[in-house]
């Protein structure tokens, strides 16, 4: 591109490309190609799928959290009404009402979340802060509410049902083998993930940055913060409708539960565990989000007490998620100062494998007791053998619990003060780099 220089002359340069950015997209791109050729069964695919969804539904919610600093309690609305249009998209193509590619039933989810986002969130971004988010919270809840008493579009208690292959192959493809499918699901996660993080460099998407750290401010400049909130409430709408349009595919049935605060709160919950500040973080905590819903529920029905005891550490101890302990680390590496805390990261994972081995001991053999007692006093837990009737297997427990807890506190002072000093040393590195 050409500038003019005071000696009126042209004066040509070019932007170097950004070959970083482009390595993380195309691995980006290459782990959703690659992973159901990694995991060939069924049910792994299926998982992947549900991952990829939830990839969008969390990205979608950042929008409001990280993004625009909106705490909403009840954005499962818009996934979940977008699920319901699509699956009767589905169904109006197999009736042959409509013509339509199955592919695009999606798109169809993302036009109903954008629909009830225009609608709803007009009312519902008139305000901020706590009172956004009990509007949220009393709109999710009349929604749901409602899909006991309008059983034509919500099904009653046993939802809509479709089938994807309802319509006519297109090259072969059906979408009914789940490795198909996946790769329609990856291709609109992908997709989703490069528009969202467009967005975030759009003029509207810093502007959305400025209202959540200064609304006063972009009013005294001249902009509208509740416009600028509003227009962003319908881009995660319409976005959160492809995922739940996804995830109608994905199952082919849609019930009440889409719409319901258990929804509502998992996406709060597992953005803010990823990493709500950075565009990355919802990823990481779409991840966690299917393998706690999907695995974790499995081995244990005690998860969901794992998964408060997790949140509670979270919060303690790493405010910003997974992605801020992942960046503060990149700094470290970035000034050639990571390998000092290896050790001391060792020694903190391994007292932490001690408290988890003596908590979780206790806590599945409580469980044990309340729910299994009549299959007799033992249990088998990672290779082990407890029994509740036994008292050397509660001391045992507590014992470890206890040096675990001990160890990790100290070890933890020790590494508090170790992380002081390297922060300060690159603060002075810092300083050094910019006088000369």
């Amino acid at each position: 591109m050409a500038t003019r220089v005071h000696e009126g002359r042209p004066h040509y340069h070019f932007r170097p490309w950004n070959v970083g950015r482009w390595l993380v997209w195309g691995l980006y791109a290459l782990a959703l190609a690659l992973a159901p050729l990694l995991w060939t069964s069924s049910f792994m695919q299926s998982m992947l799928a549900q991952i990829a969804i939830g990839i969008v539904a969390c990205l979608a919610y950042n929008v409001l959290l990280g993004q625009g600093g909106m705490l909403s309690f009840g954005h499962a609305v818009y996934s979940g009404l977008g699920a319901f249009l699509a699956i009767h998209t589905l169904n109006a193509l197999a009736a042959g009402k409509i013509w339509l590619p199955v592919s695009l039933v999606p798109l169809a989810g993302g036009l109903g979340g954008l629909f009830f986002a225009s609608l709803l969130g007009y009312v519902t971004t008139k305000k901020a802060g706590t009172t956004f988010a009990m509007i949220t919270l009393g709109i999710g809840e009349l929604v749901w509410s409602m899909s006991l008493m309008v059983p034509e579009f919500f099904g009653g208690e046993g939802g809509v049902s479709g089938n994807r292959t309802a319509g006519r192959p297109f090259l072969g493809i059906t979408f009914g083998p789940q490795i198909q499918l996946y790769y329609l699901v990856a291709a609109y996660c992908f997709a989703s993930t490069a528009a969202l993080f467009a967005f975030t460099r759009t003029p509207l998407g810093r502007m959305l940055n400025a209202v959540r750290d200064n609304p006063e401010r972009v009013e005294f400049i001249g902009y509208s913060a509740q416009r600028v909130r509003y227009l962003a409430f319908m881009v995660s709408g319409f976005f959160a409708g492809i995922a739940g349009g996804l995830g109608a595919l994905n199952f082919e049935i849609v019930t009440a539960e889409v719409v319901g605060a258990a929804r509502s709160g998992a996406y709060l919950l597992f953005v803010f565990l990823g990493g709500a500040t950075f565009f990355f973080g919802p990823i990481i905590g779409a991840v966690l989000m299917v393998v706690a819903l999907v695995l974790l529920s499995e081995l244990t029905p005690a998860w969901l007490l794992y998964l408060g005891l997790v949140f509670l550490v979270m919060v303690m101890y790493a405010p910003g998620g997974i992605a801020s302990l992942i960046m503060m680390n990149l700094r470290l590496a970035a000034f050639g100062k990571l390998g000092r805390t290896w050790g001391a990261y060792l020694a903190l994972g391994g007292c932490v494998l001690a408290m988890l081995a003596g908590g979780g001991a206790l806590v599945e053999m409580v469980y044990h007791l309340q729910l299994n007692a009549s299959l007799g006093p033992q249990l088998h837990l990672a290779g082990a053998t407890l029994d509740t009737a036994r008292l050397d297997s509660w001391f045992g427990a507590v014992f470890v619990l206890a040096t675990g807890a001990a160890l990790f506190e100290a070890t933890r002072r020790h590494f508090v003060r170790q992380w002081g000093e390297t922060q300060e040393e690159i603060e002075r590195e810092i300083k050094r780099r910019e006088a000369l």
